[in-house]
């Protein structure tokens, strides 16, 4: 029997840094903006984008940073591509193309995205990028307001900046022949570990997934969108499978890590868990993305909102809200809006996301999809980004011990509440809190200090 090592420490030795783009600024950072599928799934209309863009407008949020507007599945026709092999925006959806909607949501600089697969069918069954690449990446990249295009011949083509890539309907030609080892897709032990008798067709120690056929498809979609004129940000929703970790900084600008998020804690936590082992893979155009957000979606506290936006924005991964911004509370508009972690996460100085230095509740390096990792933090131009999840039923204590955190090195620091703004004052030894049930605290610490404030 052979024993896999479910691939996450392994991850801490990929190269990182990822795919830079043609014009050297879209994708360095994580992408910011709103997706349709949590909040409409195919329900989708022009309308409804362009209440979603008017909503970031208002609402502050694209002056934040939000600023993608994505469409996902179900855009299309659904029966065919066209005599000449396109892709066929659906005109009772988008009476205006998708060439009409990107110009009404580029007048307000915002930016649009699109969606496909790498399979047959899309996952909701509508006709997919796989073996039509070129034709695809082209359409999707073309130039010019509706003017321009109806000048050309060209008012079907779609003009957008961003590109979901989803991993539905795989044909048998295109699968591969082992399973990485994934506790999403893989039989796992309790431990996160994989082995042959519980897999059979588990990959071999040192088998190069580069050399997959999960990896050459998305590369066929890197280098069509790479043959275009214009700059396509490039995002792999592959679910975390065939080792996405170890070659998606040669592919994409990020790639998923997981299967898809649902608006409960426990998935919020499983994708915690998954996530913490697979940071040594992030850093500036190189995104392992936890999903879209949930915040303001099913039944997750207040707590629970904060703890899962605090943590997506430390891990680095794209913040893509995922709700009706229609129905989106004053208190939820806050959360999205905090300036800290927001600067954590587009710090353009620092492109290291914030790591676990303790695990709290479980021993380090302790596998657990109920109680990840709870101690993070991680280096920024401000400053020290400490963050204290209590993942239990009940409210704990938390401290953060200057002399564990990484990077500090001195006795007192000063220190902001980055949730209420407050200036906590030179801080000596540690900072400690009461965190409720599957809260967090979260704080900012500074600069060194003399003049110590008692807590």
């Amino acid at each position: 029997m052979k024993v896999t090592i479910a691939a996450y420490i392994v991850s801490a030795t990929v190269p990182v840094f990822g795919r830079v783009t043609k014009d050297g600024i879209t994708g360095k950072l994580p992408a910011l903006g709103w997706n349709s599928w949590n909040a409409y799934h195919c329900d989708i209309t022009e309308d409804k984008f362009l209440t979603a863009a008017q909503k970031l407008v208002d609402l502050g949020l694209k002056d934040a940073g939000y600023t993608y507007v994505n469409i996902d599945d179900c855009w299309q026709n659904k029966d065919s591509r066209d005599s000449d092999g396109h892709l066929v925006p659906n005109a009772t959806r988008f009476p205006d193309g998708i060439s009409g909607l990107s110009d009404k949501v580029h007048a307000m600089n915002l930016s649009l995205g699109i969606y496909n697969t790498a399979g047959s069918l899309t996952c909701a069954g509508y006709p997919a990028s796989l073996e039509h690449e070129s034709v695809d990446a082209a359409d999707f990249a073309s130039w010019g307001g509706t003017i321009y295009r109806q000048s050309r011949g060209l008012a079907n083509k779609v003009t957008v900046d961003y590109l979901k890539y989803d991993n539905c309907n795989i044909p048998s030609n295109w699968t591969d022949q082992y399973v990485f080892c994934d506790p999403d897709y893989a039989n796992t032990t309790a431990n996160g570990t994989c082995n042959t008798d519980l897999d059979p067709t588990l990959a071999p120690d040192g088998y190069d997934w580069s050399t997959s056929l999960t990896a050459a498809r998305f590369n066929r979609m890197r280098d069509a969108l790479d043959a275009q004129n214009r700059t396509i940000l490039y995002s792999l929703c592959e679910w975390g499978t065939a080792d996405v970790f170890s070659w998606g900084n040669d592919t994409a600008q990020s790639w998923r890590m997981s299967d898809d998020i649902q608006p409960t804690w426990g998935d919020v936590t499983r994708i915690l868990n998954e996530n913490s082992f697979r940071m040594n893979a992030v850093d500036f155009w190189g995104h392992s993305d936890a999903d879209m957000l949930e915040v303001g979606n099913g039944n997750l506290t207040a707590d629970e909102t904060k703890s899962h936006f605090a943590l997506w924005a430390a891990m680095k991964s794209p913040l893509l809200i995922g709700t009706d911004l229609e129905a989106l509370s004053d208190d939820n508009v806050a959360i999205l809006k905090n300036k800290y972690l927001l600067a954590f996460n587009q710090d353009d100085m620092y492109g290291k996301p914030a790591t676990p230095y303790k695990w709290g509740t479980n021993a380090d390096w302790t596998f657990n999809a109920t109680y990840p990792a709870e101690f993070w933090a991680g280096g920024s131009q401000s400053g020290t980004l400490v963050l204290m999840l209590n993942a239990g039923g009940d409210t704990a204590s938390r401290e953060a011990a200057w002399s564990e955190v990484p990077g500090l090195g001195g006795s007192a620091y000063q220190v902001t509440d980055i949730w209420s703004g407050d200036d906590l004052g030179c801080l000596t030894d540690n900072y400690e809190a009461s965190v409720g049930s599957h809260g967090i605290a979260a704080i900012l610490v500074g600069s060194q200090c003399s003049n110590a404030t008692s807590m």
